[in-house]
This record gives C-alpha cells, sequence and structure tokens, in this order.
C-alpha cells in the first residue's frame, strides 16, 4: 500500500547516499526531489548526491543532496547528479571498496535509481549484505516488475511529434518516411508512437517481419494517395536477419549499442517500391527535454515512497507502478525477464496498416 502523506514516524537520522545510473530519463529530477523532500520531512533523513552514477560511488565523488538542492528541479530534464554505464565490479569498484566508501563518508544506506543493468548490480550489492533500496528507470518500458516506468510517456509523446512532423515533409514530397525510434529488445515505444501517429506500420522486436509485408503495407498506403510512414524500434530485425542490427560496439554492461535499422531498411523499401524512402533516427532526442505532466506525477511518487521503504528498512526492494498503485517489490521481480508486446497487441495495431 502507499502510505506516505501523514505517517507518524519516529526520527531514524539515515544518511542516504543517492545516484542515477545508466541512460537518462526525464523525471529523473522528479524522483530525486520527491525522495529528498519526503525522507527530510517525514523521516528526518539526510542526503548525500552520488556524482556520474556507480562512478561516483566508487570514486567517493559527492555532492550536498539538501532541500535547498532540489527546489524547482522536478520539470528539469535529464539528471542534476549526472550518470554513466560504469559497472561497480569493474575497475577499483566492488564490494569491498564500496562498503569502504559508504563507510568513510557514514552512509547508512543507498538509494539507486536506474535501468535493469543497475538494478542487476544492486540486487548483487544487496546480496552481499549493503543495504540499497531502488526506482526503476527505462524510457523502453520493459521492466517486467512494473506497469510503467518514468520517461516512457515522454519518449512517446516526442516520437509522434516527431513522426507528425515527418508526415508533413512526406506528403509535400511523396515520399516513404521511415522513424527509428528507441526500443533494444521490446517495441513499446514504437507500438505507442507509430498508433497515435497513424503509421502505416509499426515494427517491432518481438515480431520477425519480411520486407514483402513491408512493401506490400507501403504500396497500399501509396495506393490511397497517402505517403506512407514507417514506425520501426531500433531493435527490430527482418525475417532474414540473424542478428540486430548494431555498428557502435557494446557497453559496459556488454550491450550492444544499437541504431541504423532504419537507415538499413530505406533502401531496401525504394528498391522495392520506387517510392522515394527517407530514414530519420531519432535517438537520444526522445529521452532529452522536459518530462511530460505524467512522467512528473509518476516519478516524483516513485521518490517519495523510496523514502518510506528506506524508512521500512526494505534492503533489496524497489517501488513499482501496479495500476495506479506504487507498491514495494523485490529486485528479482524486475530482473530475468523483460516486458516485451504482446502478439495480441501488435495483432490489434497490424488492423492499421497499410
Amino acid at each position: 500500500m502507499e502510505t506516505v502523506a501523514g505517517t507518524s514516524c519516529q526520527n531514524i537520522g539515515m544518511r542516504i547516499g543517492v545516484l542515477t545510473s545508466g541512460g537518462d530519463a526525464p523525471g529523473l529530477n522528479a524522483v530525486i526531489r520527491g525522495a529528498v523532500l519526503v525522507g527530510h520531512t517525514q523521516y528526518d533523513m539526510e542526503f548525500v548526491g552520488i556524482r556520474d552514477g556507480w562512478r561516483g560511488l566508487v570514486d567517493a565523488d559527492f555532492q550536498p543532496l539538501t532541500r535547498h538542492d532540489v527546489k524547482g528541479i522536478a520539470k528539469l530534464g535529464g539528471t542534476i547528479l549526472g550518470s554513466s554505464r560504469t559497472n561497480p565490479f569493474e575497475g577499483r569498484g566492488g564490494i569491498e571498496r564500496i562498503n569502504q566508501v559508504m563507510g568513510d563518508a557514514k552512509m547508512d544506506a543507498l538509494l539507486v535509481i536506474g535501468g535493469e543493468g543497475t538494478l542487476a548490480a544492486a540486487q548483487r550489492l544487496a546480496d552481499a549484505g549493503i543495504n540499497i533500496v531502488g526506482v526503476p528507470k527505462t524510457v523502453d518500458n520493459d521492466l517486467s516488475a512494473t506497469d510503467y516506468t518514468f520517461g516512457f510517456d515522454t519518449a512517446v509523446n516526442i516520437a509522434t511529434e516527431a513522426m507528425d512532423r515527418l508526415r508533413t515533409t512526406g506528403d509535400s514530397h511523396h515520399r516513404c518516411m521511415v522513424a527509428e525510434v528507441m526500443g533494444r529488445h521490446v517495441g513499446w515505444i514504437a507500438l505507442h508512437s507509430g498508433m497515435a501517429a497513424g503509421a502505416h506500420a509499426i515494427l517491432i522486436p518481438e515480431r520477425k517481419t519480411s520486407l514483402e509485408e513491408i512493401v506490400r503495407w507501403v504500396k497500399s498506403a501509396a495506393s490511397r494517395g497517402r505517403a506512407p510512414l514507417i514506425c520501426v524500434a531500433e531493435g527490430f530485425m527482418l525475417d532474414s536477419m540473424n542478428d540486430i542490427h548494431s555498428e557502435r560496439g557494446l557497453d559496459a554492461f556488454g550491450r550492444p549499442r544499437l541504431g541504423g535499422i532504419g537507415e538499413q531498411l530505406a533502401p531496401l523499401i525504394e528498391e522495392a517500391t520506387g517510392i522515394e524512402t527517407r530514414a530519420t533516427t531519432l535517438g537520444h532526442i526522445q529521452r532529452g527535454g522536459t518530462p511530460s505532466a505524467f512522467d512528473r506525477v509518476l516519478a516524483t511518487r516513485f521518490g517519495m515512497n523510496a523514502a518510506r521503504v528506506l524508512h521500512e528498512r526494505q534492503w533489496g526492494h524497489m517501488v513499482a507502478l501496479r495500476g495506479t498503485d506504487v507498491v514495494t517489490v523485490p529486485f528479482g521481480d524486475a530482473l530475468g525477464q523483460l516486458k516485451t508486446v504482446p502478439m495480441e497487441r501488435w495483432d490489434e495495431a497490424a488492423l492499421l496498416f497499410g
């Protein structure tokens, strides 16, 4: 149950280190603000900002995080603490180093805000006895433990607006436009933004699709005098592909850096249809800038309830959204199995293709 406002509590005076790790997402600052305000006013907590994710924890790189420092930050994109994709167990990191840093800084616990990689590292630390609580973060909305993550709604809105703009230029030049959106392993952003923008095809990682199918949808739209619009997730693969398209190497957690499938599809579509085709990769635009109202509210509630979970000493747990309620779940519930787009959702959208 969500029990923040009006909770009576004893002053426990815990000192909490806060970090944001992995890719940034609109709403991170709202989480920080919610946690600091409720932690300070309700539970007499003191907060320390850890710069640039796990790197700042390993290097003991801190900054103040008082009520004054979080004033007015809920509407800001990015994160005031900075972020990185550092692996806390590589280099000079590890359990002993983190214990040492926390001891020297007199930190009683950690609040970590991040996605699957961050939460996996947090679980490993929790298993080693470190007091740690999490907040899930991913614009892809692919964590199975929560119905929604902050940043997703903003990314969908940005992608939808971008495709609305692409349609006008596509209409003007009678072109097929391919919009590549984020979605490493799941197609939630593509599904939602593609439906909102009225895309003539939505291509997602969960369903391999043939070039012939795509060409059929493109030709169908063109035959009705429309400029075809294709929305493709970065992790999509044609049925003729064996590996995901990646030209940018691996990140610190060994995952491929994706991007470019739209540019790969465009010439294939143009060759097969004779329709001039252009591709646009939205990339980091989707997770930059001001968070939507929905994401500000969700992120704020996550932060407020994270303070409660810290107060209750539910180490190894994180907050999550179930329906409209913020609940507490173990880290393990968010790991091991991604929340993918069910085929019935894609089939529903496919009724509108072409």
